[in-house]
């Protein structure tokens, strides 16, 4: 019985991270521990943005999403990951393995994006400050915002798209922890060059794209600030930046390891500890970079601690 017209297979059963028994409770709690300051962080970050008006602002729109987006990501990732440590046998149908697939690339991509217009408002905040509220309008954020979730739906169409023409015919053993596009590359009886090179492609574009947004601003960012006279004028904008570009450099360096290079470089078992950075370790670092060194965000966060107290 077909789960769709090009499969054979009804349901995946997902190996996890590790096989090894003595590792599986001490691996539950601690990525437990790792989905709940996720969950934690992100929705403080959420909440405090929204309650507090001085942050809303084209810097705070872009984190807001970006919380958001982290939220979401790892609530499609971890939950399932959980119960492989638990479970003798983790399985997940055909349908639900093509979802999470397409939700990972959606928030992956989205986030690549989401991450080029905050290294954009940077730029403009730094190197064109007289401009920033005329340039970084909410049109022009809204316009940026919707870009960013458009490319991701597009490019999720076209991932899962090239999954969902594959035919995957008797082995469902799906060597991950979740349903991530080479692992199911690798399990189908069907891939070829082709699908791989598309995948190839469709990362490339995608990172290729952000990184050369990112780099150009922070060029033009660099410039400015070794022209910056004082000192502190110099300290004040770099610490503007370091936040982001931590996030940046664990985002975009653990996905472009695992997906730009041939697959045989690698190992998959190898491979889930990159992914593992971008889906796990990131969306619980950001709001940590994020707020922990951030004076607006220690300010709002005593505001909104301060109306609680007082109710």
């Amino acid at each position: 019985m077909a789960a769709d017209n090009s499969s054979s297979v009804t349901e995946f059963i997902l190996a996890g991270l590790t096989g090894q028994p003595g590792l599986q409770l001490p691996l539950f709690f601690l990525f437990l521990g790792f989905y709940v300051v996720t969950m934690v962080g992100n929705m403080g970050l959420i909440i405090l943005i929204g309650l507090n008006s001085h942050l809303h602002t084209p810097m705070y729109f872009f984190l807001f999403n970006l919380s958001l987006i982290d939220f979401s990501y790892s609530s499609a990732i971890i939950p399932k990951m959980l119960m492989s440590f638990v479970s003798k046998k983790n399985i997940i149908s055909y349908t639900g393995c093509m979802t999470q697939l397409f939700f990972f690339c959606f928030f992956a991509i989205s986030e690549c994006f989401i991450l080029s217009a905050m290294a954009y408002d940077r730029y403009v905040a730094i190197c064109k400050p007289l401009l920033y509220t005329l340039t970084m309008s909410p049109q022009v954020c809204l316009f940026l915002l919707l870009g960013a979730y458009g490319m991701g739906i597009l490019w999720a169409i076209a991932h899962t798209g090239n999954i969902l023409f594959l035919t995957f015919c008797g082995e469902n053993l799906l060597n991950h922890y979740m349903c991530d596009i080479l692992p199911l590359l690798e399990l189908s009886c069907n891939s070829s060059y082709v699908n791989i090179l598309a995948v190839f492609i469709f990362v490339a574009f995608v990172i290729g794209a952000s990184f050369l947004t990112i780099f150009l601003s922070y060029g033009f960012i660099l410039s400015s600030i070794f022209h910056i006279s004082s000192t502190e004028g110099r300290s004040k904008a770099f610490s503007t930046c370091s936040s982001h570009i931590i996030a940046l450099s664990l985002f975009f360096g653990s996905g472009a390891f695992a997906y730009l290079k041939p697959p045989s470089i690698i190992p998959l078992d190898q491979d889930k500890v990159c992914t593992l950075f971008y889906t796990t370790v990131v969306p619980m670092l950001n709001p940590l970079i994020y707020s922990l060194r951030n004076k607006d965000v220690k300010l709002a966060m005593k505001k909104t601690l301060g109306r609680i107290t007082f109710f």
